[in-house]
């Protein structure tokens, strides 16, 4: 974690602590993250509100070891500015992001990725306020102003402050697993449906803020059997309830509708199938309920802002082979 002064303090501990919950939630052994906290000079840093964070080691320091990095975060905060015009400090996020398995920012961190570069050409998000000043000063920047992560290839970025969080909870969920990272948004009570940016939310976090039975029921058999006929009409009478009755007491437990749920819960069926198997995408449109591909090609457009196609390519597993077909034309 690179850290600076006048960094906003949730943006270093938030996602820090994300990570680090992890070790709760799986079997006895290594922590799953190692942590070390980077900056100017070891020793205390200042933030925003005042609390002094303790530096492990200087950027000099850290540069000096050459070994591999597993993931490189750059926090942000009222001190990002000033940030940019450090020569240590870029020259240090410059190497160690080439030595990383992935590059993260948090809030305005994507500034600093964008000072140097790493963000060119790449779809990217950052704090709504300072959205268009990253849109005025790197042009190069695809900004996505609605999202509250953005992951482009290796380089994950974040929104504003509390953002980090959802981002680290997904960056476990991509080492540990769904249910590890059920569990520790659980832990840290992050099962609340955010307004805006719904589409970078795991369906499964979506589940578990059901009180009501019937509508816990219908979230459960949409995860399990994603490619049934998933209408109103079939989910209401499986609950039990009438159609009106049923629309709305779902969307009073979960903020959204039943069909954008639906939409969700298959778009993350297929992306597990298209990074863990070597199916057609045509066969994974027809397991997963969208019954055709260019139906499931625009609903990745409009949930992840890619084709299901490309997304294989940019995120299959190494067990996974080539597949010969793809969904239609971007």
């Amino acid at each position: 974690m690179v850290t600076y002064p006048d960094a906003h303090v949730l943006d270093v501990v938030g996602p820090l602590e994300v990570l680090t919950g992890a070790k709760y939630f799986l079997p006895d052994g290594p922590e799953p993250y190692a942590v070390t906290l980077v900056a100017a000079e070891a020793g205390p840093v200042r933030t925003t509100s005042g609390l002094c964070l303790t530096a492990d080691r200087s950027f000099v320091e850290a540069a000096a070891d050459t070994g591999g990095i597993d993931t490189l975060i750059v926090c942000g905060g009222h001190g990002t500015m000033a940030a940019t015009e450090d020569a240590g400090l870029l020259d240090y996020v410059r190497g160690a992001a080439a030595r990383a398995r992935r590059v993260v920012s948090i809030c305005t961190g994507a500034v600093i990725l964008a000072e140097i570069g790493l963000l060119n050409g790449r779809r990217a998000c950052t704090h709504w306020w300072w959205c268009p000043i990253l849109e005025r000063r790197y042009p190069q920047v695809m900004v996505e102003r609605d999202a509250i992560y953005v992951r482009d290839g290796h380089i994950w970025t974040s929104a504003g402050v509390t953002s980090g969080m959802d981002l680290a909870l997904a960056l476990v969920e991509a080492d540990w697993g769904h249910e590890v990272a059920l569990q520790v948004a659980r832990y840290n009570v992050m099962y609340m449906i955010r307004p805006g940016g719904q589409s970078q939310f795991s369906a499964h976090l979506v589940a578990q803020k059901a009180e009501d039975p019937a509508i816990d029921g219908a979230l459960q058999h949409i995860l399990s059997a994603p490619g049934e006929a998933l209408t109103v009409t079939a989910l209401a009478a499986r609950a039990g309830l009438s159609e009106r009755t049923f629309a709305r007491r779902f969307k009073d437990e979960t903020g959204l509708t039943p069909a954008v749920y639906v939409e969700t819960a298959r778009v993350q069926a297929a992306r597990v199938a298209l990074e863990t198997t070597a199916r057609g995408i045509e066969q994974i449109a027809f397991e997963t309920g969208f019954q055709s591909a260019e139906r499931m090609r625009r609903a990745f457009q409009r949930h992840l802002g890619i084709s299901a196609s490309d997304y294989r390519e940019r995120f299959r597993g190494p067990g996974a082979e080539t597949p010969a077909i793809r969904d239609g034309p971007d």
